[in-house]
């Protein structure tokens, strides 16, 4: 099974500038997860952001929220608490006119969007925030793809130890690299070069 373009969003968790020192390898983390974010916005996938307790730890990083649509605040730890699964979901379109101007077959409310159901997440810390919003997606019947290399903890071994859980949970678990070369498919594809040029 492959990721389907047409079914993505990506959401990025909690990339903020207080928790940058503390993370294991956070300079790699946090690059993979601006290429993400600028790919995702490139083909036209929606991209969210959260930050945790952004006065305490400061904002989400510019580099990423400025691909985002938009940035939730949280204290939650699973974002999906904090109304991000409202995000996810397309609200019904209300019909446009009144019932009198209207026939029949179009009073019905209609969804403004198809849905995406395919969520690409990454983020920090892996064991916490992200590990409780994965759980949370799968549990709400999302399709959860987890980016490995864009993921990090205080220490590798409880960002490994979210990966298990995870994986165990049923998330599939992937890299930066695979995302991008399976949303386009094809070294045909108009975007491919603009690929090559992120990830080099």
């Amino acid at each position: 099974m492959l990721l389907e373009l047409s079914e993505s969003q990506l959401v990025l968790v909690d990339y903020q500038s207080k928790l940058f020192p503390a993370m294991w390898e956070a300079e790699k983390s946090w690059a993979h997860a601006a290429t993400l974010a600028q790919m995702a916005k490139r083909l036209a996938v929606p991209v969210w952001g959260t930050a945790q307790n952004p006065s305490g730890l400061g904002e989400l990083a510019p580099e990423i929220s400025v691909h985002c649509r938009q940035v939730l605040a949280k204290m939650q730890f699973s974002a999906m608490e904090e109304g991000l699964g409202e995000w996810l979901k397309p609200e019904p379109e209300a019909p446009k006119g009144n019932a009198r101007s209207l026939p029949r077959h179009l009073q019905k409310s209609q969804t403004a969007q198809p849905e995406r159901n395919t969520i690409v997440i990454a983020g920090c810390e892996a064991h916490v925030c992200l590990l409780q919003t994965a759980l949370d997606l799968l549990e709400d019947e999302f399709d959860v793809w987890v980016v490995t290399d864009a993921c990090t903890s205080r220490t590798e071994r409880n960002r490994d130890a979210a990966f298990d859980r995870l994986a165990g949970a049923g998330a599939e678990l992937v890299t930066t690299e695979m995302v991008g070369f399976e949303w386009l498919r094809s070294a045909e594809h108009p975007e491919f070069k603009y690929w090559q040029g992120l990830i080099k």
